[in-house]
């Protein structure tokens, strides 16, 4: 993995010369984003004014006006993002390992994230982007962002969209084709409810079934669903089981996995895109970059986490 001097050295030498002249092109897109916003501002407060006795039509007018103005914004703003993944992102990528490859406008598809079986929740909107795929040592991986959600609509017909999940979705080799499913979600139920959490966690709908292990730790922060008693245990191995509870502490985050067919997948939660360029911070600090370098090498991070690369056991 590469350190932070390493990200420094690469900072000063290779990417300021470019982010320099890229610099001035945000400063651009930042200058007519705020003459776009200000005038669709000082329209709607007018109309607003004008259009107050009108009732809600005015209210309606001025919000087509806003999203107008954002949607334009947003077009503006398109050709700086495209220049800032290829100078940064893709740069980054290659920088913490040449054989992986990155193609922003890419995805995990649908049918995987559906294959890892993280989530239950009926899909009726799914988005994927910023996809990293290729080797790491002997490990095939790919990952990307990954934004799934339901809907639900009220008696007035009003649809509300609700996150399923947010975040990266990881998918590496195991180099063992598993004969059953295995599914380890953060425990929430034990932790907050004690020996009723326990019973819940036995009664969940559509889960297989409940796989308890010896590790009280483990125990404590995830709950272990498998298809196969014998398997789940095979796979979790003492070792294994530390090795995930050290990348829930290094992440602070809650953390998924399951392992199906021969692949391992991860699920990291996130609130905010993590790989698009910060339009109002400027490019000639290291700070914005060093995050956009730290949040990829959780990803790519997972092979060393997780122990990918020892091929203790065979593809048969």
């Amino acid at each position: 993995m590469k350190t932070m001097d390493q990200l420094r050295e690469f900072y000063q030498t290779e990417l300021l010369p470019d982010l320099r002249a890229l610099e001035d092109k945000r400063k651009a897109a930042v200058k007519q984003l705020l003459i776009v916003g200000g005038a669709a501002l000082a329209i709607a407060l007018l109309l607003l004014v004008l259009l107050v006795r009108a009732g809600p039509v005015g209210f309606i007018l001025v919000a087509v006006l806003l999203i107008g103005a954002g949607v334009l914004g947003t077009r503006m703003t398109r050709g700086y993002r495209s220049v800032f993944k290829v100078t940064v992102i893709a740069r980054l990528v290659r920088f913490i390992d040449e054989n992986l490859c990155y193609s922003p406008d890419q995805g995990i598809p649908k049918s995987v994230f559906q294959t890892a079986d993280l989530y239950k929740q009926h899909i009726d909107r799914y988005r994927s982007e910023d996809q990293v795929t290729g080797k790491v040592g002997a490990t095939e991986i790919a990952f990307s962002e990954v934004h799934a959600e339901y809907k639900t609509k009220d008696n007035k017909g009003h649809t509300d969209w609700h996150t399923i999940f947010r975040g990266i979705l990881f998918a590496g080799d195991f180099n063992k084709a598993f004969r059953g499913k295995t599914v380890v979600l953060p425990d929430m139920a034990e932790r907050l409810l004690g020996s009723l959490g326990q019973k819940l966690q036995s009664w969940t709908p559509g889960r297989d079934d409940l796989i308890k292990l010896e590790d009280p730790e483990f125990e404590r922060e995830f709950v272990v669903y498998s298809t196969d008693q014998i398997e789940a245990r095979y796979i979790l191995s003492t070792s294994l089981m530390e090795r995930i509870l050290q990348f829930k502490r290094k992440t602070g985050k809650r953390i998924y996995l399951s392992f199906v067919g021969s692949k391992v997948f991860v699920a990291i939660p996130y609130t905010k895109n993590l790989f698009e360029p910060r339009l109002f911070s400027t490019l000639l600090d290291l700070g914005p970059i060093a995050q956009y370098f730290e949040d990829l090498q959780v990803a790519v991070g997972i092979v060393d986490d997780m122990n990918l690369n020892t091929r203790i056991w065979s593809k048969s």
